[in-house]
Formats: C-alpha cells, sequence, structure tokens
C-alpha cells in the first residue's frame, strides 16, 4: 500500500509537471495511459476525444465556463437564464472553513467544495460531527491542486469557497437518483440515471433518451436489466430537459446534473470534462454515439461567443 500511494504520488506530480509545460501534452499522455492508444485531436470522433478537443481549443480560458464549473458562481447563471425554481436551497457561502456557523446549520445538510469533483461532505447527523477534524479536512481542500493532474483549467483560476446546501431525500429517507443529462450543440441527447445510491450494492447506470425511452444497449446495467424492465420516469422529467437545454445552449458540450423529488426538479452543477475525458467505463457505442452528437467546426469559437451573447430563454 505504501508503495502503491508513493507511485501514485510521484505519477500525480510528473502529470501536473506536464500541465505547467503543456495542457496537450498532459492530455495527450493521459490519454495514451487510460486508452492505450494515440489521442486522435485533428479528427476526434469519440466523446472522449471531442470533450478533450474542446478542454483544449475552447473551454480553456473561457470566462463563462469558469463561471459555470464553479459550484457557486453557477447559481447566478442558472437564475439568469431564468431558473432560479431549480437551485437548491442554500444555507450560506463561505470563504473558509473557520467562517461556516455550525451551530446553525441543520441536522442534515451538505458541504460542497466549489472546485472541482469528488470534494463533497454529506452530513446526516450533524450531532456525529466532529467539528474540529471537519474544519481541517475543509482547509485541506482549498490546497487541492486536482486541475493541474487532468488539465482540466477551467478551474485553475477558482476563488475557493464552500457552498452549504440543502440535503436532499425521497420521502423513504433515501438519496434521490442522479441525472446526469448529457447536452450537445444545446440539445439533450441522453440521460444517465444512476440509481440505487443508497443500497448497498453497487449502484446501476442507465441510459435514456430526453424523452425516457430506456437505450438497454448503451450500459452493461442496461443490458443485464429483465427484459419486461423500464425505468419509471418522473413528474417534472420534461421540466429538467426544458432547463437542461437552456443552460446547455451556450457549449458544444456540457453534461447538466440534476435531481428530482417528487416532480421538483433540483439544479446540481454542470460538468464540462465528465472523467476529465477519460471514461474508459462507458460502452464503446456510448463513447461513440455520444461523439456522434457533438458537432465540431473550424468556427465552433466564434459559435460559442455568439451565443453567449443571446439571451438567455425561460423556464
Amino acid at each position: 500500500m505504501i508503495f502503491y500511494n508513493t507511485r501514485r504520488y510521484i505519477e500525480d506530480l510528473f502529470k501536473c509537471l506536464l500541465t505547467l509545460i503543456s495542457p496537450k501534452l498532459n492530455t495527450q499522455y493521459n490519454y495514451y495511459r487510460k486508452f492505450k492508444r494515440r489521442l486522435n485531436l485533428e479528427n476526434p470522433q469519440t466523446s472522449n476525444e471531442k470533450i478533450l478537443w474542446l478542454k483544449l481549443n475552447i473551454y480553456n480560458g473561457n470566462k463563462l465556463v469558469e463561471q459555470c464549473a464553479d459550484k457557486c458562481a453557477v447559481r447566478k447563471y442558472v437564475a439568469e437564464c431564468g431558473c432560479n425554481d431549480i437551485i437548491i436551497p442554500s444555507y450560506g457561502i463561505y470563504d473558509n472553513a473557520n467562517d461556516i456557523p455550525w451551530s446553525k446549520l441543520p441536522n442534515k445538510f451538505v458541504i460542497k467544495s466549489n472546485y472541482g469533483c469528488g470534494l463533497n461532505l454529506i452530513c446526516k447527523d450533524k450531532e456525529k460531527l466532529d467539528i474540529a477534524n471537519i474544519t481541517s479536512l475543509l482547509t485541506k481542500w482549498k490546497k487541492n491542486k486536482q486541475h493541474l493532474i487532468h488539465s482540466e483549467m477551467q478551474y485553475a483560476n477558482m476563488q475557493r469557497k464552500y457552498l452549504c446546501e440543502q440535503y436532499l431525500e425521497t420521502e423513504d429517507g433515501e438519496s434521490p437518483d442522479d441525472y446526469k443529462v448529457y447536452c450537445c450543440n444545446g440539445k439533450a441527447k441522453y440521460v444517465m440515471v444512476c440509481t440505487g445510491r443508497s443500497t448497498d450494492t453497487h449502484p446501476k447506470f442507465l441510459y435514456l433518451d430526453s424523452v425516457g425511452t430506456l437505450h438497454r444497449e448503451l450500459s452493461n446495467d442496461g443490458i443485464n436489466a429483465p427484459k419486461d424492465f423500464t425505468y419509471p420516469v418522473p413528474d417534472g422529467w420534461q421540466h429538467m430537459i426544458e432547463c437542461a437545454e437552456i443552460l446547455s445552449k451556450p457549449f458544444p458540450f456540457v453534461r447538466s446534473d440534476f435531481y428530482i423529488i417528487k416532480g421538483k426538479v433540483y439544479f446540481g452543477e454542470l460538468t464540462f470534462t465528465p472523467c476529465a475525458g477519460l471514461d474508459n467505463e462507458k460502452l464503446p457505442i456510448t463513447d461513440k454515439l455520444i461523439g456522434d452528437a457533438i458537432t465540431l467546426s473550424k468556427n465552433s469559437n466564434d459559435e460559442y461567443h455568439n451565443n453567449r451573447n443571446r439571451e438567455c430563454c425561460m423556464c
């Protein structure tokens, strides 16, 4: 274990250095390590290839992408697009962990770093929290340089903050299903549903289209599902799709994440480089079909800025 951790540390340090030399070089290295083939940036075909192309050519340095990748700042963007009703209620946004008023928070809540992924604290019982240890952990989050490992430069200039939000749960006290809407050129093409996260078993991943039809062939869980299985599309589905398309309009690709509870839609985040554009767990057919839906052109950069200037539609 010590050897593995040391090797991982050295590997991550090397990747960070590559980013400082050249984000493109880092991206090519990471892709080869993950897929054992060279990255095709001249004529990208798959969703992974196109996401990486966008990361290097369109999203790097774009202020709107930087705002929308920020879990705090994106709330303003969602509101400006007329989608106030889907924003998860917040208890506060804090610059420092020591500023968090623990005694004033409800018994259940969620604290997120506005930066990167995986830096989340889900509290189901505040009485069991070790505040000193949690404060120390949150402070360490500020030193995280995760964006350098995969050259996700949309996070590079982010002013680190903490977002404290309402804890979302179903009537049974379980975590709600997670809906990840793959939006390509402003259209919701596929919805990956993550279901069963509260159970002891591994969560299941299913792909549906924008009208809720299950596409079994796009995930192993879909392939292995019973022949008579259909996913029960919840009330609020259409509103979620409409909001996803409004929020994604300026971008050639973005994944819009949502929850739905009792017909009420809640916005999670906008993700521009899911799995850092290195998702080798996607089935090849899924990677290809999502890639086919993303249109890249020589004028993509101009289209990006033109779309940004358009007035957002109302939800």
